[in-house]
């Protein structure tokens, strides 16, 4: 049976810029940074304390997906304080903090304009 998703990939335009800005200004840890095909390396980060994934490579022939809404989901236990803190290191915010019945959300986008929900957990 299925028990966990290891990793979801994140199509970027340039691997050197997408890793400073989710190392620099996302937190996110290297777990590798290895050659792949020539022309990309696999590079597969972590967040702090859980087990997922992400992984910044472009499928070839996926091109095309660069720059959109991702289907991604990051939680936080205080998504406004948690904005805030991403907006001071320079994370750009489309949606800012909304509050719902069920929570809070916020949409933000990375350097290729790939598009993340931020969420209450």
């Amino acid at each position: 049976m299925i028990k966990a998703v290891k990793f979801v990939s994140v199509p970027v335009t340039d691997q050197d810029k997408a890793l400073e800005f989710y190392t620099t200004k996302l937190g996110f840890k290297v777990f590798t940074d290895a050659p792949f095909d020539g022309k990309q390396r696999w590079i597969e980060l972590g967040i702090p304390r859980a087990e997922t994934k992400l992984v910044l490579f472009t499928a070839e022939g996926q091109e095309k997906m660069i720059g959109g809404f991702m289907n991604i989901t990051f939680t936080a236990d205080d998504v406004e304080a948690t904005a805030r803190e991403m907006k001071a290191r320079g994370v750009e915010f489309v949606q800012e903090p909304e509050k719902a019945d069920w929570g809070t959300a916020a949409i933000f986008q990375d350097l290729d304009g790939n598009k993340f929900v931020l969420s209450s957990t």
